[in-house]
């Protein structure tokens, strides 16, 4: 386990935002930035236009993600929920993908989850899918997915997790996404 940040000895974060590009809520990048910044994070720098940034900061991941959802709140006006993560948590998640994946027939994700019962409940939910269509597997503090290239939205695990009540604390990432973070 990475040790704790200090203000000599800040920690380098992963910023997962949830929802962002999608659905009618919009950010760019550079306003993305300027927000984290104006928040108190340094060496700020945004990853493709999904919402990913890295950051750096003296403060805990846990005390981090209340700042950075108040304010990505109060600068766009919408109901902002982040996952907050080491780099090295995201490079040991990334280390541990357990399936051997086609990359050009099947798309890899990751499922960050900020609520423990609920990742469980999320994890269990593979159950309901057919393994030649999909497959997932809970892993340490996520779940892991592999769906059919165009079928992301359309398979069964993702009509199962795409309900109302993991809107706030569930966000996917492509593991060649993450990969980038690293």
């Amino acid at each position: 386990m990475p040790a704790k940040p200090t203000e000599s000895h800040p920690a380098r974060y992963v910023v997962l935002l949830r929802g962002v590009n999608v659905g009618g809520i919009n950010i760019t990048m550079a306003d993305l930035r300027k927000v984290l910044e104006e928040a108190g994070l340094t060496e700020v720098r945004t990853v493709l236009a999904s919402g990913n940034a890295l950051v750096t900061s003296d403060r805990s991941a846990a005390q981090l993600r209340p700042v950075i959802e108040a304010a990505l709140r109060t600068a766009f006006g919408y109901e902002a929920w982040v996952q907050v993560l080491t780099v090295e948590r995201i490079a040991a998640i990334v280390a541990d993908y357990p399936f051997d994946t086609d990359e050009e027939t099947h798309h890899p994700y990751v499922m960050f989850c900020a609520d423990a019962p609920a990742l469980a409940e999320v994890g269990g939910l593979a159950d309901g899918v057919d393994p030649a269509v999909e497959q997932v597997r809970p892993g340490d503090g996520v779940v892991y997915w592999e769906a059919p290239k165009g079928s992301s939205t359309d398979t069964a695990f993702a009509k199962l997790t795409s309900r109302a009540r993991y809107r706030s604390i569930l966000t996917t990432r492509n593991l060649r996404t993450l990969r980038k973070l690293i």
